[in-house]
Formats: C-alpha cells, sequence, structure tokens
C-alpha cells in the first residue's frame, strides 16, 4: 500500500475534484464518516458545510484541508466493505478517527485506490498538526495496515511507483466541461509527473491537449506573472475560453509552480539514467535510424520524444517524457550528445543535408505505423546482418561468383 497525503487550503477544491469525478462515473463516494446521513443522502453543500462549519472555528489556520490517497497493488482485489474498514483503521491510526471525512472509491486508474477527504480542524477550533504527518504517522499507520490485511507490502515493490501514474483522459473541447477537465489533469500531472521548468509542464500537459501561457513578453500578464491555461485542438492551437490559473482547485500559479521546480529537479535525477540507455539502445536496436522510427522505438519504452520545431520545420529542442517515470528532461540536461540538435544529425532523415517530410514532427505516431516496421522491436538475427553487410560491400552489378562482361570494342572499317 502506498499511501500520499496532501494538506492545503481549499476544503472546496478537493471535494470539488472527488465530486466531479463521481459525476464522470469514474469515481463513487463509499463513506462518509462523523456526517449526519449516509453519502447517498449528502449532496455536495451537505458535504461542503459540515467541513466549513469546522474550519470557521479557527480562522487564523492558513492549512485547513487535507486530501489522502491510499493506493494498492494491482494485483489486490478488494471490496467496498474491507476498503472502508481500511480507511476507518488508517484516519485512525494517524489521528483523524473523530473528524468528519469521505471515502471515495477511484476508478480511473488499473490500481485499486481511495481518495480520503478531510479537515484538521477540530470541533474546539484546535488544529490537529499535519507536519511531517506523510512521513511519521502515515508511514507507521500504512506498516500495521498492511500486516494486519495482508496487502503487498509498499517496501517490497520499489518500483510501485510505476502503478500509480493514473493517466487523465485527453480533453476534447466540447466533449466536457472546459474548467472541470482542465482542472482534473492539471492535478492529476501535477501530483504525477516530476518537471523542472515550465516548458518541461508544458510538454506533459500538451499530451493531454493543454497548455500553460505566459503571455508574451511585455504583455501585463506576463510583467506581473501571470498564468493561464487553455484547450488545444489536434493541431496544437488553442481553442475555447482560457482560464485563469487561480480559478483552479489547487490554485497551480507560476509562484506554486516554481516553488515545486528546483525540488522536482532533485526527485527527477534518479530516473536520467533509463531514458539515456534508451536513447543510447535505438541505435544498436535497428539500422533504420530515422525519426519516426525513434519516436516510435521512445513510445514503446513508455517515453515520449517531443521535438520542438519552428514554422520552418527546423529542431530547436528535444524534451523526453518518461511516462512509467513521470519524470521530463530536456534533451541538453542529458548531456551534449543528447540534445536535440546533436541527435537529430544522427538520424538518417537529416544526414544528407536534406531534409526529409516527417509526417508528425515528434509527436506519437499510432498502432499502425508501429506494427508495420517491428524490426527494432523482435531484433535483427545474424543472417540479415550478414545479408545487409552483402549488400552494402557487393552492389548488385559486382555481386561475388559473377564474372563482369567485358564489352567488346567495336573495330573501325
Amino acid at each position: 500500500m502506498v499511501c500520499k497525503v496532501k494538506s492545503g487550503k481549499s476544503i472546496k477544491g478537493a471535494l470539488n475534484y472527488n465530486e466531479n469525478k463521481v459525476k464522470e462515473g469514474q469515481a463513487e463516494c463509499i463513506a462518509a464518516v462523523n456526517f449526519i446521513a449516509d453519502p447517498k443522502d449528502l449532496n455536495f453543500y451537505d458535504k461542503l458545510n459540515r467541513f466549513e462549519n469546522l474550519i470557521n472555528k479557527n480562522a487564523r489556520a492558513k492549512t485547513n484541508a487535507v486530501h489522502i490517497s491510499l493506493n494498492f497493488d494491482v494485483s489486490e482485489k478488494l471490496d467496498q466493505s474491507t476498503l472502508n474498514d481500511i480507511a476507518s483503521a488508517y484516519m485512525t491510526k494517524i489521528g483523524f478517527g473523530d473528524q468528519p471525512y469521505l471515502v471515495y472509491q477511484h476508478h480511473d486508474a488499473a490500481h485499486p485506490h481511495l481518495h480520503i477527504v478531510t479537515t484538521n480542524i477540530q470541533e474546539d477550533g484546535k488544529r490537529i498538526s499535519i507536519h511531517n504527518l506523510g512521513k511519521n504517522e502515515s508511514e507507521t499507520a500504512r506498516k500495521e495496515i498492511e500486516l494486519q490485511y495482508s496487502l503487498v507490502q509498499a517496501q517490497s515493490k520499489p518500483r510501485q511507483s510505476n502503478l500509480l501514474i493514473a493517466k487523465p483522459e485527453k480533453a476534447v473541447y466540447g466533449k466536457s466541461e472546459t474548467n472541470r477537465s482542465i482542472s482534473n489533469i492539471v492535478n492529476a500531472v501535477i501530483r504525477n509527473y516530476k518537471f523542472g521548468s515550465l516548458p518541461e509542464f508544458n510538454a506533459v500537459l500538451r499530451q493531454y491537449n493543454i497548455i500553460a501561457d505566459r503571455g508574451k513578453e511585455g504583455m501585463r500578464m506576463y510583467e506581473k506573472n501571470g498564468l493561464i491555461y487553455s484547450l488545444l485542438d489536434d493541431q496544437g492551437n488553442k481553442i475555447g475560453v482560457p482560464i485563469k490559473a487561480s480559478a483552479i482547485s489547487g490554485k497551480p500559479t507560476l509562484k506554486y509552480l516554481q516553488n515545486q521546480f528546483g525540488l522536482n529537479q532533485m526527485l527527477k535525477t534518479p530516473h536520467k539514467e533509463r531514458i539515456v540507455k534508451t536513447i543510447d539502445s535505438f541505435f544498436n536496436a535497428t539500422p533504420r535510424h530515422t525519426k519516426v522510427n525513434f519516436c516510435d522505438y521512445m513510445n514503446f519504452h513508455g517515453i515520449n520524444a517531443a521535438f520542438r520545431e519552428n514554422k520552418d520545420g527546423r529542431v530547436y529542442g528535444l524534451t523526453f517524457i518518461d511516462n512509467k517515470e513521470g519524470a521530463v528532461f530536456n534533451g541538453s540536461d542529458l548531456g551534449k550528445e543528447y540534445s536535440g540538435q546533436m541527435l537529430i544529425n544522427r538520424l538518417d532523415d537529416y544526414k544528407t543535408g536534406e531534409k526529409k517530410k516527417v509526417e508528425l514532427g515528434g509527436e506519437i505516431r499510432g498502432e499502425n505505423s508501429f506494427e508495420q516496421k517491428p524490426d527494432w522491436r523482435i531484433g535483427i538475427s545474424s543472417l540479415v546482418l550478414d545479408l545487409l553487410k552483402t549488400e552494402k560491400f557487393y552492389p548488385e552489378t559486382t555481386q561475388p561468383g559473377k564474372k563482369k562482361k567485358r564489352r567488346k570494342k567495336r573495330q573501325s572499317l
């Protein structure tokens, strides 16, 4: 079991996130502990008012919302009764057993998981300390509950984090309410990816048809460090009405993101080697070093190689998004030889100096093209390699075993 504890200033934002999941059919509220009625008999404002009545008893407390997720191994099949028992045991062990809290079972990922929404303000107005709650009380509770319910232990699965990236669906203009779509995707990306700059953040968001925009230099919004989020169409053009960062649940403003950049730079460092090894292996796995083949190969290993091009099609940058580990790197951060310009010079499309037309310019290709050219995927046998060498050193007109016919000179009469 993996536990994540997140504190904040907006109980409404945490509640909105889960209630929207319920509306979309991706979650259900399975428990309302210390509320006056069962979950099915409570509407949104019944739930919100219960929390706000406590929060209003301590107006000085800046942090008053707690959002917890309990994540289980994909192999575990747990019924709602067991999930509620686990949630109750966990909340009691971390000191929140007497607080009102809501338990949501989410169905938006392969692994079973719960989200719990509560407040740390008590009936008497006193605050429950949440300093190091995730590191201390939560870790102790996790270990005890794993043994009590015979759960897969987090420590026994060091790569468990791979299962916890709940990938949201791409935002499609007109398919769902814009604010809700942007809010869900932005918060999911912030939770699950480690990015060290705004361009890296946007590289991930573009996968879901969203972009965070500061505006152009010199504009008032840019000078004031403002940030808006917009939907993108299939061609990458902005569409619909943009939304201010401050209007989104969790308030992912530029200032908030900048506070995450430094920490993320450290957290993503251990995942650098995997991307480098995958890039190097591509040039040994196939003799066809095209841009499309490179992107397909990286995508097969869970990494999106997003080339950045100008209007003339010239590559000026490259970002690697590891969708398995949730780590984002600019190519040059991996080493000089992995920058966009250096890598593009190693590809067959560009070696001749005449740039060939590449359909998707670094975007992830579909299954059809991936299946048509599986040479790198199945490996190249020694026989094929020998044939390739034969073709290389013995052109068709001078194959071994065949003597080249000499043309007789015509004698002049």
